[in-house]
C-alpha cells in the first residue's frame, strides 16, 4: 500500500465536508512533507507516511479541517526544525494550540513508576481538557503506532502496549469511541498476552467454524420476525473479539466453554420508539436470559453511549446477546465524542461546537478539575483507573439528581459523590426510603437518602472500603486531619500539665514566640509533635523559657521510676511534704482516657489492655501516641529508665454512652467433649464479647485458652472470671496483664 497522495486527502474530506478549506490542507501536506524531508520510520517506510494515515484515521470520524491539518503535522515540532511559531504564522492559533498540545503529550511517559506516572497523566489530561480535538488526533496517533507496533524494538513494544490497554483504549472507551477502543485492545492484548491472544483467537475461529451456520440463521430469523412486524431494521450479528473475551473468563474466571455469548447482534433501527417494539418482539419470541437486560436508552452511559442490552435463549439453545440501537446512536456508539464533530445538516463547514453538549466531555472536564485538588499522583490515578474501568451504577438523590458511580459503590461513595462535606459529615443512609447500612453495596435505579451530623470525621477505616478515587482521597484527607487534631489536643494536654509543673504560664502566644527555636512551623505542629511522642514536653518548657534551671523539680511533683512488685515506685521532688498520688487515680491534671472510640491517638496494651476500675498509667510513644496500662503491668519494667514518657492518666467514662474495653484472661480447660462451647457460652451469657480465642494443648489432659474480650469495667469482668472459676470442667482461670 502506497503512501496516502496529497488530492487523496484532500478527497476524503471534501467527501464528507463539501466546504473544507483545500488550500489550508495542501499548504499543511506540503510543509510537513518538506519537514520531515527524508526521515525514515523503524518499518523503513518515510516518516510522513505515519501523519498522513492519523490525518486518514481522523477523516472516517469526519473531523473538521484543522483536527485533520493538527494531524498531518503533529510530529513536525517534536522530530524537525519547525517551530510553534512558524506553525502559528502559516496555518493560524487554532492549529499552533492542537499541534502544541499534541507536542506535549509526546513528551509523557505514562508506563512509568507509580508517581511520574500519575504525574503524567495529569499532563496528558490538562493537555487535551482544553480542546478534546487534541485527545481524538493523540488516539489516531496510538492506534496507527500500535498497528505497526511489530516494526519497533521488542523492549519499547510491551511499555507501548501497556499504555495502550491501561490509558488509551480506556479513555477511548470513556470518550465513547467503542470501534477504536477494541482495536486499540485488540493489538495491545496481541503484544501484552501473546499466548493468550493466540489461544482465544483459535478457540474463535474453531467455534465460528462450528456455529457460522446458527449465526446466518438467528439473523435471518430475527430479519423475518421484525418485517412481519413491519419494523424497518438492519441486523448484523458479529463475534466478540478476543479481548473483550479473555477479560470475561478472567474476570468471572470462567473457562472458554461456559462462556455463552461469544456472538452479538445489532439490531439498527430509525427511531427510539422502535428500540422498544424490537425489544417486546424479540422477548415475546425467545425467552430471555434474567438479568442481563440493560435499558441504556432511558439512563445513558456517562460516555452517551445509548442502546438497549438483552441476552435470549434463541434457537439451538443458543444464548444470543443482542443491542438495539437507532442509526444516530450507533453512530455515537462507535465515534463517541467525535460524532458531536459531525457537520450539522444543510449547513457544511460549520463543525458543530466540538463536544460541549457531551457527557464524556463534562467526564473528563470533571475528572480534570479532581486533579486540581488530588492530593498526590498516585492517588490521582488510582482514582481515575477506578473511574475509567468499572461499569457504572445510576442512582438518585432524594431531587432526582443522577449520581453514576462505578460497580461495587456504597453510599459513602455516593455521599462523596454528591460533596465532600457531605461525605465527611455523613452517618446513615436510606435506601428507596429505608434505613440501610452504609455499606450496603447501591444497585442501578437506587434513590439515596444521606443522613448528616455536623462534626462528625469518617472513620479511616472507609478509605479501603470505598471503591471511588474521589471518596478514598477525603476520607484520607479527613482522616489525616482527625489524627492531627487529636495528637494536637493530646499534646495540649501534655504541654499544659508540664509547665504546670514548671510553675509556669502556657499560652499559644508564648508558644508563638518558641517556634523558631523548636524548628516547627505553626503551634499545631508543636502540639501534634508533642502528642505523638516526637518531642519531649520538657524540651517545650526549655523553649519558651529558656532561662528556666534545667535541673530544678516542682515541689510536689512525682516521677514514676520503676515498677517493683507489681506496685509503682517514685522519686520525690525536692522540699516535698509526700503528698503524691498514684498514676490512675482521679485528679485534675490527670489526662482522660475514654474507650477505643476514637482511631488515635490514645490505645490498650496489646497484651491484655486495661478496663475502668484499674489503676493506670500511660506510656507515650513516639509516632504512636499513648498506650495505657493497668499499673501492675509487667510490661511497664521496660520504660523504668525513660521517666520521660510516662503520663498521669484517668478514666474519663461517661454513664450515658457506656464503652467496652479490651481485657485477657487465660484458662486451663479438661479436655472433654463441648468444654470450650462451655467457656464461651458463660462468656456470652454474662454480656462478654470475645474478640479472640487461642488454644494450645500442651498434653492430652489439658488445654490452655488464651481468650481476649472486651467488658464494660473491672467489676464485669470479675463476675466473668468467677462465673467461669465455677465451672468443673475449668481448672484455673487468671486474668492476664502484659
Amino acid at each position: 500500500m502506497g503512501m496516502m497522495r496529497q488530492y487523496e486527502l484532500v478527497d476524503r474530506v471534501k467527501s464528507y465536508n463539501p466546504n473544507t478549506d483545500e488550500d489550508l490542507l495542501n499548504r499543511a501536506y506540503v510543509y510537513a512533507m518538506r519537514a520531515h524531508g527524508t526521515q525514515k520510520r523503524a518499518s523503513g517506510d518515510p516518516f510522513f507516511a505515519h501523519p498522513l494515515e492519523v490525518a486518514g484515521i481522523l477523516t472516517d470520524l469526519k473531523l473538521d479541517d484543522a483536527t485533520i491539518v493538527a494531524a498531518v503535522l503533529h510530529d513536525t515540532v517534536e522530530d524537525t526544525a519547525a517551530t510553534l511559531e512558524e506553525i502559528e504564522n502559516l496555518f493560524g492559533p487554532d492549529i499552533r494550540r492542537l499541534v502544541d498540545g499534541l507536542t506535549k503529550i509526546k513528551k509523557l511517559d505514562l508506563v512509568s513508576k507509580k508517581a511520574a506516572q500519575g504525574e503524567n497523566f495529569r499532563k496528558l489530561l490538562l493537555a487535551i481538557v482544553d480542546d478534546i480535538r487534541v485527545l481524538l488526533v493523540k488516539l489516531a496517533d496510538r492506534l496507527h503506532n500500535m498497528r505497526t507496533l511489530h516494526f519497533v524494538p521488542p523492549e519499547k513494544r510491551l511499555r507501548i502496549a501497556e499504555e495502550t490497554i491501561e490509558i488509551y483504549a480506556p479513555l477511548a472507551g470513556r470518550m465513547g469511541m467503542q470501534e477504536l477502543r477494541e482495536e486499540l485492545e485488540e493489538l495491545a492484548f496481541r503484544h501484552i498476552k501473546p499466548e493468550a491472544h493466540a489461544t482465544v483467537t483459535k478457540r474463535l475461529e474453531e467455534v465460528t467454524v462450528r456455529e457460522g451456520r446458527v449465526i446466518g440463521e438467528i439473523e435471518q430469523d430475527l430479519k423475518d420476525k421484525l418485517a412481519a412486524s413491519g419494523i424497518q431494521a438492519e441486523v448484523h450479528g458479529r463475534r466478540k473479539r478476543p479481548y473483550s473475551i479473555w477479560k470475561k473468563m478472567e474476570r468471572k474466571s470462567v473457562s472458554f466453554e461456559q462462556l455463552s455469548d461469544i456472538f452479538g447482534f445489532r439490531v439498527i433501527v430509525e427511531k427510539p420508539e422502535d428500540c422498544y417494539r424490537v425489544l417486546g418482539l424479540v422477548h415475546m419470541t425467545w425467552p430471555m436470559v434474567p438479568g442481563r437486560y440493560k435499558d441504556y436508552i432511558s439512563t445513558p452511559k456517562q460516555n452517551d453511549y445509548r442502546s438497549i442490552h438483552t441476552t435470549v435463549v434463541g434457537p439451538g439453545h443458543s444464548r444470543v446477546e443482542l443491542q438495539i440501537r437507532t442509526d444516530a446512536m450507533d453512530r455515537i456508539a462507535e465515534y463517541g465524542i467525535a460524532a458531536h464533530a459531525h457537520y450539522k445538516d444543510g449547513r457544511p463547514g460549520e463543525p458543530i461546537q466540538l463536544a460541549d453538549e457531551s457527557r464524556a466531555y463534562q467526564w473528563l472536564r470533571r475528572t480534570v478539575d479532581l486533579l486540581a485538588e488530588g492530593d498526590s499522583p498516585e492517588e490521582f490515578l488510582e482514582h481515575t483507573k477506578l473511574e475509567l474501568f468499572h461499569d457504572q451504577v445510576f442512582c438518585f438523590t432524594p431531587k432526582g439528581r443522577l449520581i453514576a458511580l462505578p460497580r461495587g459503590a456504597t453510599p459513602i461513595d455516593f455521599a462523596y459523590a454528591v460533596h465532600t462535606d457531605v461525605g465527611n459529615s455523613a452517618v446513615g443512609a436510606k435506601i428507596n426510603g429505608r434505613i440501610a447500612p452504609l455499606l450496603t453495596e447501591l444497585q442501578n435505579g437506587d434513590e439515596v437518602e444521606i443522613t448528616r451530623a455536623e462534626g462528625q470525621a469518617p472513620p479511616a477505616a472507609w478509605e479501603s472500603l470505598v471503591v471511588t478515587g474521589k471518596a478514598r482521597a477525603a476520607i484520607r484527607r479527613a482522616t489525616r486531619v482527625a489524627v492531627r487534631r487529636q495528637y494536637a489536643g493530646l499534646g495540649r494536654q501534655i504541654l499544659e500539665r508540664a509547665f504546670t509543673r514548671a510553675e509556669k504560664a502556657f499560652s499559644d502566644e508564648k508558644l508563638k514566640a518558641a517556634l523558631k527555636r523548636l524548628a516547627r512551623n505553626t503551634v499545631d505542629d508543636v502540639l501534634a509533635a508533642v502528642g505523638r511522642g516526637e518531642m519531649y514536653s520538657g524540651d517545650v518548657v526549655k523553649a519558651v523559657y529558656p532561662d528556666l534551671e534545667p535541673e530544678k523539680r516542682a515541689a510536689g511533683e512525682v516521677r514514676p521510676a520503676g515498677v517493683a512488685n507489681g506496685k509503682g515506685w517514685f522519686e520525690l521532688g525536692s522540699g516535698d511534704n509526700l503528698k503524691f498520688k498514684l498514676p490512675g487515680e482521679p485528679g485534675a491534671d490527670a489526662i482522660p482516657i475514654r474507650g477505643l472510640g476514637r482511631d488515635l491517638p490514645v490505645r490498650f496494651s496489646p497484651q491484655g489492655g486495661a478496663v475502668p476500675g484499674d489503676r493506670i498509667v500511660g506510656i507515650l510513644s513516639p509516632g504512636e501516641g499513648v498506650t495505657i496500662y493497668p499499673i501492675q503491668s509487667p510490661a511497664l519494667a521496660a520504660f523504668d529508665n525513660e521517666p520521660d514518657r510516662w503520663l498521669d492518666v484517668r478514666w474519663d467514662i461517661d454513664d450515658k454512652v457506656p464503652q467496652r474495653f479490651p481485657a485477657r484472661i487465660a484458662l486451663k480447660s479438661i479436655n472433654e467433649p463441648g468444654s470450650l462451647a462451655q467457656i464461651t457460652t458463660t462468656i456470652a451469657e454474662h454480656d462478654g464479647n470475645i474478640d479472640s480465642v487461642q488454644m494450645n494443648r500442651p498434653n492430652p489432659d489439658f488445654t490452655d485458652v488464651t481468650i481476649d474480650l472486651s467488658v464494660w469495667d473491672l467489676k464485669h469482668l470479675s463476675a466473668i472470671i468467677s462465673e467461669l472459676r465455677e465451672k468443673r470442667q475449668i481448672s484455673r482461670v487468671e486474668r492476664v496483664l502484659g
